[in-house]
């Protein structure tokens, strides 16, 4: 099924089921206020929100309505947890070669992941304030995943039947500011602002044969200022699926339901396939040719990421965003 949560005033917002052709939606309310409580209460609601889900598809719905994803909040607009991997080792290692650094062997065991902000996420719509351009402002499509209660210790099987839901996410980064903060040795803050998730989450069995092995094995297709710069396959190159990262999270701790874990910046080592973030293009330009010749997004830019499935329809809307300063 496919879940959005709509803008009604409250920092929560309201919980739809949407069909799955993103057309049509319902209120969801009589079931579950909002996408948190179904989570924390799945396997009594996620049968009944299934059962509206099918009338709403059937065309049986009491009260379906037109779905705009410009009502749409994140699907969780706050969580108690968000926490952001490095999946994609192709993309780890052309950053640290761009730098002349070599890739440690523990890379490739171990994943990388990061604490990021979760109190305030941005819906698919809406615009990316920033007060300076000279931030280094980046987009990063990703893939990202909505967990139920996975306890300390799991094994990355028991964390695979946890995951609840599948959504996009742009994980933007401002370039400029992570040497300083990562040189400090404590990690990403200022250089993580708010992350945009996709207009709707579907559950794992809504994506067919595209979910296998823990991974979404479709195309991300991003697309700034309207022109195609990247479509790598997500299941392609990804080192650590997303019941490994799970595992990763809950080695010395629980994760509780509402848990969003991402994959990190889709990466294929298939350079045709374009780039999901501009500081990867750099990197590429650096070890190509010396420097970087690409600018990082300037005020009045856009970037769209959107998953399309084999027969070409979106699976979760697209993520639209413009940059924009921040006014005093």
């Amino acid at each position: 099924m496919k879940l959005a949560t709509l803008k009604d005033g409250s920092r929560d917002g309201q919980l739809a089921v949407v069909a799955r052709d993103l057309k049509t939606a319902h209120i969801a309310d009589g079931i579950a206020p909002t996408l948190q409580a179904a989570l924390d209460d799945w396997p009594f609601i996620a049968p009944q929100l299934d059962a509206l889900y099918a009338e709403l598809n059937a065309g049986r719905a009491r009260r379906p309505f037109e779905f705009d994803p410009a009502r749409c909040m994140a699907p969780l607009p706050r969580a108690f947890q968000w926490v952001d991997g490095s999946a994609y080792l192709n993309h780890v290692e052309l950053v640290r070669r761009a730098r002349g650094a070599a890739m440690p062997p523990s890379f490739h065991e171990d994943p990388l992941m990061y604490q990021g902000g979760s109190d305030d996420f941005l819906g698919p719509l809406d615009d990316i304030v920033l007060a300076h351009e000279e931030w280094g402002i980046d987009f990063e499509a990703e893939v990202a995943v909505i967990s139920g209660d996975v306890p300390m210790g799991a094994t990355p099987d028991q964390a695979h039947g946890q995951i609840r839901l599948v959504m996009l996410a742009n994980d933007v980064s401002l370039r400029n500011l992570i040497p300083p903060e990562l040189a400090k040795g404590f990690g990403f803050l200022q250089a993580k602002p708010a992350t945009a998730f996709s207009p709707v989450a579907v559950t794992p069995d809504e994506l067919g044969d595209a979910w296998r092995g823990g991974k979404v094995h479709l195309p991300l297709r991003s697309a700034w200022n309207g022109r195609l710069v990247g479509q790598p396959d997500a299941g392609v190159d990804m080192a650590f699926n997303f019941p490994q990262l799970l595992a990763h999270l809950c080695k010395t701790r629980n994760a509780r339901a509402g848990s969003i874990v991402g994959s990190g910046t889709v990466s294929n080592r298939d350079a045709s396939t374009g780039y999901s973030c501009i500081a990867e293009q750099r990197c590429l330009e650096t070890i190509e040719h010396g420097e970087p010749v690409t600018n990082f997004m300037r005020f009045g830019d856009t970037v769209r990421i959107e998953m399309l499935d084999e027969a070409g329809k979106s699976v979760f809307g697209a993520i639209e965003q413009t940059v924009k300063r921040l006014e005093p």
